[in-house]
């Protein structure tokens, strides 16, 4: 367990109180979400599937593994199955998001699933080989605390691989809102640096951090709004404007984003940051040594 002890944010600069994230505001609004999160959470696993496959470079055979902000458990049963004889514990803020993950579970291949707070984890010290983490860190308002929280579950060599979101993301509804008011509309996403920075101050070791940029396409503003309620992942900032957004507003915003030709579809920026690190000095060897890359295709709604 963790010590409870209650953490100051070291985010003044790039997480001012206007942004701050409340987790009970977190929790209900992925449980809210719970039911139409797979629908339409088409970037969210083909970042995951991205994510999976860097573990295809380490040698690494767990007996723990934790997957932290675990969600519908599409992540959990993927490692279930990579990682057999694992036991893989699915933990999430959000209890009806970890309802759903039942859904993934096979009589051959169960995994835990565990209601909980990255910031305080209910997981003994070293008790963990792999961190396991998609898309959760954008949601979190003291990422020093997070790490802190792995670095105390993982054993020596162990090691915590995620991808989270980076400033770049959703960079044309932000723009478009600065056009209409001054109020913060899309969360201020970590820079990849900062997050560097963080791992190693939680004393986790080697840390890798790289970038990809993604370009989704909608074909207009209301679908984008859609799926980003639809998906839990809508604007939780504390300096939010309160109540439903006039319809004014709303086509002062469609006309901001508007792309120069009325047939163009929207397009959509997602940055997306990986990083790894290691858990101590004791860490097994990469099959191919420094950064690891992985090349892929084109996917249907996404291009490079």
């Amino acid at each position: 367990m963790g010590d409870g002890r209650e953490r100051k944010a070291r985010y003044p600069s790039a997480m001012p109180d206007e942004y701050y994230l409340d987790p009970a505001r977190v929790r209900r609004s992925f449980d809210q979400a719970a039911k139409t999160y797979d629908a339409v959470a088409v970037v969210p696993a083909e970042i995951r599937n991205r994510l999976l496959e860097r573990l295809d470079f380490v040698k690494l055979q767990p007996k723990v593994v934790l997957d932290l902000g675990a969600g519908t458990g599409h992540a959990s049963k993927a490692l279930k199955h990579r990682y057999k004889s694992a036991d893989v514990i699915a933990i999430d803020l959000a209890p009806r998001m970890l309802a759903e993950a039942d859904r993934q579970q096979s009589w051959l291949r169960k995994f835990h699933r565990v209601a909980a707070d990255a910031h305080r984890l209910p997981v003994k010290d070293a008790s963990a080989q792999l961190v396991f983490s998609n898309l959760m860190l954008e949601w979190c308002h003291d990422p020093d605390a997070v790490f802190q929280e792995v670095r105390r579950v993982l054993q020596p060599g162990g090691l915590l691989t995620f991808a989270t979101l980076g400033p770049d993301t959703l960079r044309e509804l932000r723009e478009g809102w600065r056009k209409i008011d001054a109020y913060p509309h899309v969360h201020r996403f970590i820079d990849m640096h900062d997050l560097g920075d963080a791992l190693m101050r939680a004393g986790l070791a080697e840390p890798v951090m790289d970038t990809e940029r993604l370009t989704v396409t909608y074909p207009h503003l209301d679908a984008l709004l859609t799926e980003l309620v639809a998906s839990g992942s809508s604007n939780l900032a504390h300096g939010r404007t309160r109540g439903l957004t006039a319809k004014g507003r709303l086509e002062s915003l469609r006309q901001a984003v508007r792309p120069a030709s009325e047939q163009a579809a929207l397009p959509v920026s997602v940055e997306v940051v990986y990083g790894h690190a290691w858990a101590g000095e004791l860490r097994p060897r990469s099959r191919a040594g420094g950064e690891v890359r992985i090349p892929v295709s084109n996917v249907t709604r996404l291009k490079r």
